[in-house]
C-alpha cells in the first residue's frame, strides 16, 4: 500500500493507493497551522494505513520551473522521510 500527499498551506490531501490493482482512493484531508502540517494529524494517518512508502506531489509550471510551493512541498517530503522510517518518494504533479 502506498500513502499519498498533496501538501497545501491550509489543507494536505492524502490518498490510498493500491499497487497490486493500480487504484487510488481519497482518504480526506488534513489540516495544516499556519502553513506548517498538523504532524499530529499526519502520524494518525500513517499508522492507520501502515504503508510501504509515502509520495508527495510536487507541483511545477509547465516549463518545468518550479512554482511558488514546489519548495514547500520538497521541505514536506524531507520531513516525512525524517519522521518515518518510510522511503518517500516524489511525483511532478504536471
Amino acid at each position: 500500500m502506498v500513502l499519498a500527499f498533496d501538501f497545501g498551506t491550509r489543507r494536505i490531501g492524502a490518498a490510498v493507493g493500491q499497487t497490486l490493482t493500480g487504484s487510488a482512493t481519497a482518504v480526506g484531508a488534513l489540516p495544516c497551522r499556519h502553513g506548517a502540517p498538523d504532524w499530529a494529524a499526519v502520524d494518525r494517518c500513517i499508522a492507520q494505513w501502515a504503508p510501504a512508502r509515502l509520495l508527495v506531489g510536487v507541483p511545477y509550471n509547465m516549463d518545468g520551473s518550479d512554482t511558488s510551493t514546489t519548495e514547500a512541498c520538497r521541505d514536506f517530503g524531507a520531513q516525512l522521510a525524517a519522521r518515518t522510517a518510510l522511503p518517500v518518494e516524489y511525483v511532478d504533479e504536471r
